[in-house]
């Protein structure tokens, strides 16, 4: 099975709590090296909280070419003083020992992405949209060892990544791990269940437990020649089919249900061939096919 531990793990100690005592080591001697933000907070501030995890998903998206340092103000005055925070959230980006930048209040991801990228005058997240696209490829190819390695890889930098969630659960379902693709789904945040991702990893996952209780295909197949009006072995063979990845031939059954009797079992080949769409992705060729195929026979 795919060995993806570490895969939350931060690469290069890209986040640290500093002190008064490490200020000079964590913030302007690293400083040197490439810039440092300060995210001075405290405990009580609900902005700060609403920041500091923007702040890190940003900083971690940025591959090592910024290094973000929290100072808890409460605990830690003193630099806050001297640099003259009156209010906080406050952030300060440090360049060659100095403070060179800085933005008060909880900004939107997007504007602490503008601020970053200003600061280490690149783009943050091109990789992450490379590496995603050469994942769904070898997805695509099956190579789901090869995709499942580049979406670990995208983890150990961001383990909330959700379209490498994703995208790892659907190599699992890939290689019949259905236990692994569950608990990988299992960490998606609630509030983003309903991403396009996770919806097509869930479905792929829903069809493969649903495939595991049909009978071979050649027992389908025979059923499905003596008795072409045997819709229910014209399904089984459809949903068997696609946990074999044979989608065309999948969808061909279920629209061929769904031409002879749209109304079989309350629509249930339309639904199914909706539940295909869905874990196939909207830009797949098969679904792209099988929509306007659909929608011939619905609206003929």
């Amino acid at each position: 099975m795919f060995d993806t531990g570490g895969a939350a793990a931060t690469a290069d100690n890209l986040v640290v709590d500093t002190t008064t005592q490490t200020f000079m080591k964590d913030v302007i001697e690293e400083s040197r090296r490439r810039p440092v933000l300060v995210d001075f907070w405290a405990e009580w501030c609900g902005p700060c909280k609403q920041l500091t995890p923007v702040i890190e998903k940003v900083v971690k998206a940025a591959k090592g070419k910024v290094k973000l340092a929290k100072m808890d103000i409460d605990k830690h005055p003193a630099i806050a003083g001297q640099l003259g925070i009156q209010s906080i959230p406050a952030v300060f980006a440090f360049v060659n020992g100095q403070p060179v930048d800085g933005f008060m209040g909880a900004l939107p991801e997007g504007q602490v992405t503008a601020f970053v990228e200003r600061l280490i005058k690149d783009k943050v997240g091109g990789e992450d949209k490379d590496l995603l696209a050469a994942a769904e490829a070898a997805l695509a190819a099956h190579d789901h060892a090869g995709a499942a390695d580049i979406y670990a890889r995208l983890l150990a930098q961001d383990a909330t990544n959700i379209p490498a969630l994703a995208g790892l659960a659907r190599c699992y379902v890939g290689t019949g791990a259905l236990d692994q693709a569950r608990q990988t789904l299992g960490m998606v945040p609630e509030a983003r269940r309903k991403d396009t991702a996770v919806v097509a990893a869930q479905a792929a996952l829903d069809l493969a437990e649903q495939a595991k209780s049909i009978g071979p295909i050649s027992e389908l197949e025979a059923k499905v020649a003596a008795n072409p009006a045997d819709h229910q072995a014209r399904f089984d063979l459809a949903v068997a089919l696609n946990a074999r990845s044979q989608r065309e031939a999948a969808a061909d059954n279920l629209l061929e249900i769904v031409k002879r009797d749209r109304k079989w079992n309350d629509d249930g080949a339309r639904k199914q061939l909706i539940q295909f769409f869905e874990a196939w992705g909207p830009t797949d060729e098969a679904t792209i096919a099988g929509r306007k195929r659909l929608s011939s026979i619905l609206f003929s």
